[in-house]
């Protein structure tokens, strides 16, 4: 009858600890933008089984319209722990007051690739002159509407010396991955930060664009002032930027961030 008393005692011991856990543990509230997702996608569901805590995770652009983009969400009023996002778009939600500061934690940095569709020839971009033939010779041209897309847009075509010629073929891509379209045969050729391209089927990858003309992109994480979870939040982020989990960083196609 001891030994049994016992047997239920300790039963009962572990049980508590285990509803003690369980009653610790958060779901914390993602928000997380293209460039990242893809390690945030291997990152997170490691993190949530050593520290008990759950995802839920909201993916939009660091910018633009759409109303699935970051700012919009926290602008309607949206609630999250995490927010992440192109650096210097979090700088201004910063500026707003709706980022905590002090939370600001660098990820990784993103630089700018090229797709055709699968089965189509990989045209040379290793050099400015190169990159500049292959964005003439082709019939249309697609580019994020995110960071990466305004570069290209804006400075690229420029550096480049075509901005009339792309105009009338270059197209800003909203809310959809780049290379889903190009794998549907609609564009050419499409560019797009490597990480968000590497995950879409239908396409092959050529390279990044030339160091020179390139722009490399800072992917950075805070917490927003209203965070419920602000505490589990900064432990998430600790993780995510920590020096194990580089590897996982760099196998979707990101740098790490000099430290």
């Amino acid at each position: 009858m001891k030994s049994l008393c016992k047997t239920q005692l300790a039963a009962l011991f572990l049980g508590c600890i285990a509803v003690s856990a369980a009653a610790q543990a958060e779901q914390l509230k993602v928000m997380t933008s293209g460039g990242f997702t893809a390690a945030y996608k291997l990152l997170g569901p490691q993190y949530a089984a050593s520290s008990g805590d759950s995802l839920d995770t909201i993916l939009g652009p660091s910018m633009g319209k759409a109303p699935e983009a970051i700012p919009n969400r926290l602008a309607r009023g949206e609630h999250a722990d995490v927010v992440i996002m192109v650096g210097y778009a979090l700088d201004d939600l910063i500026k707003q007051g709706k980022v905590d500061p002090a939370s600001r934690v660098e990820l990784a940095d993103s630089r700018i690739g090229m797709v055709v569709k699968e089965g189509a020839a990989k045209p040379a971009i290793g050099t400015d002159s190169e990159l500049k033939a292959t964005l003439l010779k082709a019939k249309s041209v697609a580019y994020s509407d995110s960071a990466s897309g305004v570069y290209i847009e804006k400075e690229l075509f420029k550096k480049l010396g075509i901005e009339k010629e792309l105009a009338p073929k270059g197209k800003m891509i909203e809310r959809i991955p780049v290379a889903s379209v190009v794998a549907k045969g609609d564009y050419e050729v499409g560019f797009q930060q490597v990480a968000e391209l590497l995950p879409i089927p239908g396409v092959t990858f050529v390279a990044k664009i030339p160091e020179d003309v390139q722009s490399v992109t800072r992917y950075a994480a805070g917490i927003p002032v209203n965070a419920e979870h602000p505490k589990e939040a900064k432990a998430l982020l600790d993780y995510l930027a920590s020096p194990k989990a580089q590897a996982t960083v760099q196998s979707t196609g990101l740098d790490s961030v000099p430290r």
